[in-house]
């Protein structure tokens, strides 16, 4: 890494990996937000999981007269959410400290939690050698430097933090990249007054000069950077779309794989494709997107998409960076949302995934919802699930439902449909009756004055190669 890569790094305040020193000690810090609603009644919310349309659906469910009552949108609880923070701290190579959760009624605007509060934090912190601080909550750069002054240590935002992942799990230069634009894009309003390092003076007549200077510099720099990698991220976008172009010349349907961090995606994905993607139990193990073909049990040919997981809160800067990545799953034809069965957050973290997908304009896509980790239930309550229409259960690690999995999916294309077909094909045609037996299902099969007659179901694009010895219509 160059050195002012290393200045951009350090000043940005993320964790350190451990081959670079011992893992950092992190105090984590969580707030629940009781926000009073228009009706007056109280409602209680993990700190800022209450998006713009959660709290639209929250108000939207308050009784009213003569209107009807909406769905209420599942939400993370305050101690549910700072356990996901725990789990993020971790991913990033942290070793917990510390935590403490607050109950508010409204953030302070200056220092997110009330100083009196910080104060108590900073002690708490102090008392167990924290090297930092860890906010479950996104934080303005004011607020983070006001903190920053009173605990005397660094501060990391949840946003700060989940990027720092994606940086740490980056492998390929489109990843790289991806990670780079989102990084450059956070830093940017939080240069002003960030460290000695900016060599800002006070404000007012006379106070002005290398400080401001400096700040605009870096500035200046940042801005080019971000055009960039901006640059660069277009031309891999261009490469994607020529290879997409590429699978889209053949009858090859896309299935998307998609669903809530650590849910075991890679674990099914190598499951289905015999592929040696990392499984990881840790939070975005996997980053730069993998396809492989799969064989359904039709005899088509499928391109599986592992993507990256979503999370409560994905930051925009994240979203709008791996678009490239996420165009898969606009694309595909068949979504696979996979759950995590086994965890008690199951209905909140699909309630997220819904989010991101409709962020996507991909939540009407066709979908197949996959509950895996049943393997980790009870064997009672395993024994009492049952598949519905859109909803199967598997197990990836142990290799459970997968046949039941794939004749969903088969079920579900529509691209490159089946046909029942019969036919006369003569024995020497060789080629055709390998191909045959390769792509089609063989459901009887006669020899008689050498010919070779077979009842088959095929995928158009086969039909279309032996139309010339088809003794019946098709029948889809």
């Amino acid at each position: 890494m160059s050195r002012s890569g290393k200045t951009e790094r350090a000043r940005r305040g993320t964790i350190s990996t451990a081959h670079d020193r011992s893992p950092e000690r992190a105090f984590l810090v969580g707030i629940d937000y009781r926000i009073r609603s228009r009706a007056g009644s109280v409602a209680k919310t993990a700190k800022g999981s209450l998006t713009a349309g959660a709290q639209a659906a929250r108000d939207s469910a308050v009784s009213v007269p003569g209107a009807s009552k909406a769905p209420r949108v599942p939400e993370f609880s305050a101690e549910e959410s700072l356990d996901e923070l725990r789990s993020l701290a971790t991913s990033a190579g942290a070793q917990i400290a510390g935590e403490f959760l607050q109950h508010r009624d409204k953030p302070d605007p200056a220092t997110l939690i009330g100083k009196g509060k910080l104060e108590e934090i900073a002690a708490a912190a102090a008392s167990v050698s924290a090297d930092l601080l860890l906010f479950d909550h996104d934080l303005t750069a004011s607020q983070q430097r006001n903190i920053e002054k009173v605990v005397h240590t660094r501060v990391i935002d949840r946003t700060q933090l989940i990027l720092d992942i994606f940086a740490k799990h980056a492998r390929t230069r489109e990843g790289q990249l991806q990670v780079e634009l989102a990084q450059l894009e956070y830093m940017l309003p939080r240069l002003g007054g960030r460290g000695i390092e900016m060599s800002q003076l006070g404000g007012g007549i006379g106070t002005r000069g290398p400080g401001e200077t400096q700040l605009e510099t870096d500035r200046r720099k940042i801005y080019r950077r971000i055009r960039h990698v901006k640059e660069q991220i277009e031309s891999v976008r261009r490469i994607r779309t020529q290879q997409r172009q590429r699978r889209e010349s053949v009858p090859v349907a896309l299935i998307a794989l998609v669903g809530y961090t650590n849910a075991g995606k890679s674990t099914l994905f190598n499951a289905l494709t015999q592929a040696a993607v990392l499984e990881s139990p840790k939070m975005f193990a996997t980053l730069d997107p993998t396809i492989r073909g799969i064989t359904l049990p039709s005899r088509r040919e499928v391109l599986l998409s592992d993507t990256v997981g979503f999370i409560r809160n994905l930051p925009h800067t994240l979203v709008s960076a791996f678009r490239a990545t996420l165009e898969e799953v606009q694309r595909a034809e068949v979504i696979l949302q996979v759950s995590d069965a086994s965890s008690p957050l199951s209905a909140e973290q699909d309630a997220q995934v819904e989010k991101v997908l409709k962020e996507l304009e991909a939540e009407g896509k066709p979908r197949l919802r996959v509950m895996n980790k049943i393997d980790l239930l009870p064997p009672r309550q395993r024994d009492s699930l049952r598949d519905a229409a859109n909803t199967v259960h598997v197990s990836a690690a142990k290799g459970i439902g997968m046949s039941t999995l794939l004749d969903r999916i088969d079920q579900m294309l529509q691209r490159d449909a089946l046909s029942r077909v019969h036919l006369r094909v003569p024995q020497k045609e060789g080629k055709t009756l390998a191909m045959l037996e390769a792509r089609a299902r063989i459901y009887s099969r006669k020899y008689r004055d050498g010919l070779v007659e077979l009842e088959v179901e095929a995928p158009e694009s086969v039909v279309r190669r032996v139309k010339g010895w088809i003794v019946e219509e098709p029948t889809a």
